[in-house]
């Protein structure tokens, strides 16, 4: 039995398809209800083929090159390119905007605008 890749976006509409039932390859019991995919199947075969290379080459971008014969500023906006679809590119932005509230919290602690309980239990509530 060929298989296929399951398409990441609706070919009419362009919205995402959801994936709603598994079947086992073993037993051929099904499972339904709503699942989600895994990061990279939203990504192209040729975004793909670009991580899979990456990844062998254990991220020298040096041997990426070499491997796919494309230049390092090619390999920069791809690897970029990606990193973006992954939605990956806000989490440096999410980690400085966590090191500052951490900052703002021990600001407030050491002046004495909050108790050292109440400093624990913002820290522990905020996400990251």
């Amino acid at each position: 039995m060929v298989k296929y890749k399951a398409p990441a976006n609706c070919p009419v509409c362009g919205g995402e398809y959801e994936i709603t039932e598994l079947t086992c390859n073993k037993c051929g019991s099904e499972l339904k209800g709503r699942f989600e995919g895994c990061d990279f199947c939203s990504l192209s075969e040729s975004d793909r083929y670009f991580v899979n290379v990456f990844i062998k080459c254990r991220g020298n971008i040096k041997d990426v090159e070499k491997e796919l014969g494309i230049s390092y500023p090619t390999v920069r906006s791809r690897l970029d390119g990606i990193i973006k679809k992954l939605g990956l590119d806000n989490m440096k932005t999410n980690e400085s905007a966590m090191k500052e509230e951490r900052k703002k919290v021990f600001q407030q602690l050491e002046s004495g605008d909050i108790t050292a309980d109440q400093a624990a239990e913002i820290l522990k509530n905020l996400k990251g």
